[in-house]
């Protein structure tokens, strides 16, 4: 078979494998990137379909790549610069503990000496951003407080790969290079992330400008693909990873106009390449190595995993994160990572350790790879659910005319009205649920107490024209209203009110407009069920409005003398039924008798 024809059945062997498993894993309830591994496995080790796992596994990293950079688009400098203490401090921690427990359980196996140990323990101590990553993205779990701290130890980590691979130098006793070579990797790497963020900064905005202007459509394709591989490219060449380039550059973009069509542009190209790239890590198991040494993979791989998970889990407790995110991440990292493989090999190259060892611990990273899906899903059952969970409150953007506080189904309607009508609107909310489903809708929800004055004016309740608050429960509400009218009393307020009584007490505490959230539906599902008995139209419309002005004068009369007041001339002035089969004009209706046929609705929810 011809190289050209090759290349075409293996692609195609590589999507047909990734159509056909991802459904059925997805609907097993196991997750797509457990499919993709078993497809590599059936493929590769299994049938023998592609038998260089490793060169497709080369190129399916773009999909780590784009992965990243699409990360890096959702992260502005300034939240990442929010993150600094996670990413340093959280991160370090990680890595050093977690590579000295690992260093001290591989010098005790005897399998290594003690420079191989170290190398294995600090390379095992790195988790898998394309997993750990994908796992998130899938939950909707990115921005997520554990999310957050996720993806520092995992940043950190692609910072980590330089330092290590300088160590394997410094244990290596030098090799061939001289002494001065791990100093001068490091001084290339920050020269060459110094140069990124200066290219992001002065290069890349004004370069999708000039070619915005073209209105050429693929250019703009072919500008942002450049842009994530020439990045990747640029930090590869400094010894660091290429998913820390595409991030940077990522990041970098993170506050230009473009960001969201280069993620449309670049979004495509990254679900296809990190599908592969997990069929490849299939394809790339060893599964000779992993039978020659079934009994102590079988011991090692849950050892690692429970040791990596322990210490995740006890410097998340330290550094203040609550049991339930703390035993998500311990859960999401266990694994081995991709810098493993590279830590491994350059370790045989040097003789630090055997080749056969280092296809040992490379099937070892794999197999804990294709476990953490597993792991992460079997994680719910030891979560405890009694904390509030959290989103980091990121109020980058925040400072519309209306400033919305909770997005009930109430809200929700209402902001659509309001966007439809060309206004801007900045919704915070206290649930991480609601926001993770907003957002799968396009909807852009800041998370945030809203019963809280810093959290109001980072949401831009200064610069809000009108602030609406549609939180469900009354004493939420009543809690908002109260701190508006303190500290801003000239901003107006428009609330949803729980009941007719809370309508009541809102009134009386001099809000702008209040609105029960039943009365509106109420009154037109009795419309539309007296017009399916056979009354006209017309007719039914002007039976509603005439109950809807009815009650407003009750509700005025109330708010003025009191409920007792209004209950009283409702049992003197008891319902007629006339009016509501064959109304008067609404105007000569509410003239002769305001409170007759009103909805008394001391007992409406």
């Amino acid at each position: 078979m011809s190289a050209p024809n090759a290349f075409f059945s293996e692609t195609i062997l590589l999507l047909g494998g990734a159509v056909v498993a991802a459904p059925i894993f997805k609907k097993l309830g196991l997750g797509t990137v457990l499919g993709y591994l078993a497809a590599g496995i059936v493929i590769g080790p299994v049938f023998h379909g592609i038998t260089d796992g490793e060169q497709i596994l080369a190129v399916a990293e773009l999909g780590v790549v784009f992965l990243l950079f699409i990360i890096g688009l959702e992260l502005k400098p300034t939240r990442l610069w929010q993150m600094r203490r996670d990413i340093f401090g959280l991160g370090t921690a990680q890595v050093v503990v977690t590579g000295l427990a690992l260093t001290a359980l591989a010098w005790f196996s005897h399998v290594l000496d003690w420079r191989g140990s170290i190398v294995a323990g600090f390379g095992l101590a790195l988790s898998s951003t394309a997993f750990a990553m994908q796992i998130l993205e899938g939950d909707g779990d990115v921005n997520t407080k554990y999310g957050q701290r996720s993806f520092s130890m995992l940043l950190f980590q692609d910072l980590a790969i330089v330092p290590l691979l300088a160590l394997i130098t410094v244990l290596d006793g030098g090799g061939k290079g001289s002494s001065n070579a791990p100093l001068a990797d490091f001084a290339v790497a920050i020269g060459a992330v110094a140069a990124m963020v200066v290219m992001g900064r002065y290069l890349l905005t004004p370069l999708f400008q000039i070619i915005a202007r073209t209105g050429a459509r693929e250019a703009m394709i072919a500008a942002a693909l450049f842009v994530v591989m020439g990045s990747a490219s640029l930090m590869q060449l400094a010894g660091l990873s290429m998913a820390m380039g595409a991030f940077l550059s990522g990041v970098m973009l993170a506050e230009s106009s473009y960001r969201h069509e280069l993620e449309a542009d670049i979004e495509p190209f990254r679900g296809v390449l990190l599908a592969i790239f997990f069929i490849a890590v299939g394809l790339s198991l060893q599964l000779d190595v992993l039978a020659d040494n079934a009994l102590f993979v079988i011991v090692a791989v849950p050892i690692i995993m429970a040791v990596k998970a322990i210490v995740i889990y006890g410097l998340c407790r330290i550094s203040g994160s609550p049991h339930d995110d703390a035993i998500r991440i311990a859960f999401l990292l266990p694994q081995g990572g991709e810098f493993g493989f590279v830590l491994f090999t350059a370790a045989a190259t040097v003789g630090l350790m055997s080749a056969s060892t280092a296809s040992l611990l490379v099937a070892i990273v794999t197999l804990s790879m294709a476990l953490t899906p597993i792991g992460a899903a079997l994680s719910k059952r030891l979560l405890r659910g009694d904390a509030h969970e959290e989103l980091d409150e990121d109020f980058e953007g925040a400072g519309a005319d209306v400033l919305m506080v909770g997005f009930s189904r109430f809200g929700q309607i209402a902001a659509q009205i309001l966007l439809a009508g060309g206004r801007s609107v900045t919704v915070i909310d206290f649930s991480a649920d609601r926001i993770r489903q907003a957002s799968a809708f396009g909807f852009r929800i800041y998370f945030g107490d809203g019963a809280r004055k810093d959290v109001l004016r980072s949401a831009g309740i200064d610069r809000a024209k009108i602030v609406l608050v549609c939180t469900q429960k009354k004493e939420i509400t009543d809690r908002v209203v109260e701190l508006v009218q303190a500290d801003y009393p000239h901003t107006r307020l428009y609330v949803r009110s729980y009941d007719r009584i809370h309508s009541i007490e809102l009134r009386n505490k001099g809000v702008d407009y209040e609105l029960r959230e039943t009365l509106e539906s109420g009154l037109l599902f009795g419309r539309r069920t007296l017009e399916a008995l056979g009354v006209p139209e017309v007719d039914a419309y002007e039976i509603g409005e005439d109950i809807r002005k009815r009650d407003e004068a009750r509700l005025v009369l109330q708010v003025s003398e009191g409920l007792q007041a209004g209950r009283d001339m409702l049992f003197s002035h008891p319902v007629r039924p006339e009016p509501l089969v064959k109304p008067k004009r609404a105007a000569d209706a509410f003239d002769d008798d305001p409170l007759a046929g009103t909805v008394d609705a001391t007992a409406e929810a």
